[in-house]
């Protein structure tokens, strides 16, 4: 119980909470944006195998 009391109610205890917080936003941050990048040259790749193969 102590150490929640500490984690809350002390200066290193809310700043610790301020970096998981902000590690855990840019996890979903950086996976989001990895998905969107990979997704969009999955797509211009297929695009561009389509056109290869027309000519």
């Amino acid at each position: 119980m102590q150490l929640l009391i500490n984690l809350f109610s002390t200066d290193y205890g809310l700043q610790s909470i301020a970096v998981i917080v902000f590690i855990l936003g840019m996890f979903v941050w950086f996976g989001l944006y990895f998905k969107r990048h990979i997704d969009e040259d999955t797509k211009k790749a297929k695009a561009s195998e389509k056109l290869a193969s027309e000519k």
